[in-house]
């Protein structure tokens, strides 16, 4: 059977348009300024690793960004989640639950002296990046997934394994849906399967399957504006190839990329759940430029289909930064 995360994480690493990494890199906070929560995150993680003071690391462009959610995987695998002594015995690396709190997300958030943000400000820049790790506090495969995301996409073109890429986009997509449906007054039927530490081969296999819903969205607004053309399948595929894919992987893009357009599979797809809707919808925005006027209409008629609140579909373009 493939290996949907895998594929998932190659595409988008590959990019599926021009702006999917630059999309992408939106929703985790790149090109905000130093100040705000992204600036914290960045300052603590930087104290720990050079004892300066928080606050004074960068917040923009590749590099800082991809160190940081780096630390950010390494951390929610283990590695410092409770705090170390230091040589000296003086001072104790904060812990990820710490650095969340000083964030004001995460089990210490009642804690902490920042003053709460507005709506606006949580919808853009750092606050975007503050409702992902908000919604993945307790979900440390989650924060490693979305670590892998970020140094991929954002630390200067280094590659990271298609699974771990791919389990970190799901995880931002499912935040994204969260915080949408919430800032919209709904209720999701259930927390997104990516937001929920998984405990079981079933729980494994319902990631899966979220993965191939969200593939085969991507793809087929990719056909929006016509067939996609042979020479960029094969592109595509050799891109793939040199992610070590398999072949049955590289089969299964090869054959959905060769399908009619079907908008109402895709609709239907989402069973129903508001909370798959507005995953679906935002992997969408991710594949294409939505820059031709087949392309709005489809986007229109996707959100339209999936039965999208207006605050919902704004919410998700102005996390991504698409006007």
């Amino acid at each position: 059977m493939a290996g949907f995360t895998d594929i998932l994480g190659s595409l988008i690493q590959q990019g599926m348009s021009q702006s999917s990494t630059s999309r992408a890199g939106n929703a985790l906070g790149a090109g905000s300024d130093s100040g705000g929560i992204l600036g914290d995150l960045l300052g603590s993680l930087g104290k720990m690793s050079s004892g300066s003071q928080p606050g004074n690391a960068p917040a923009s462009g590749g590099g800082s960004l991809g160190d940081l959610f780096d630390s950010l995987g390494k951390m929610a695998s283990g590695a410092n989640t409770g705090g170390t002594q230091s040589s000296s015995g003086n001072s104790r690396e904060p812990s990820l639950d710490e650095i969340l709190a000083n964030l004001g997300v995460g089990k210490g958030a009642q804690q902490s002296n920042r003053a709460p943000q507005s709506r606006e400000q949580t919808t853009a820049g750092g606050g975007a990046l503050g409702d992902i790790l908000g919604n993945l506090a307790n979900n440390k495969a989650a924060l490693g997934g979305l670590g892998a995301l970020a140094g991929a996409i954002l630390g200067g073109g280094k590659k990271s394994a298609g699974g771990a890429v791919g389990g970190g986009l799901l995880a931002m997509l499912a935040s994204m849906a969260m915080s949408a449906l919430k800032n919209s007054g709904q209720s999701p039927t259930r927390p997104p399967h990516a937001l929920v530490e998984p405990q079981t081969p079933e729980d494994e296999q319902a990631l899966e399957n979220d993965a191939e819903i969200i593939i085969k969205a991507m793809i087929n607004a990719t056909k929006a504006d016509g067939k996609i053309d042979n020479a960029e399948v094969q592109k595509i595929v050799g891109k793939l190839d040199d992610d070590g894919l398999t072949r049955e992987e590289k089969d299964f893009f090869i054959t959905e990329a060769n399908k009619p357009l079907d908008l109402d599979k895709v609709i239907a797809s989402a069973g129903g759940k508001p909370e798959m809707a507005a995953q679906i919808y935002a992997a969408s925005l991710l594949a294409i430029e939505v820059d031709t006027a087949a392309e709005q209409r489809y986007m229109q008629q996707l959100a339209s289909g999936l039965g999208l609140h207006p605050q919902v579909i704004a919410h998700i373009g102005r996390t991504l930064g698409v006007a």
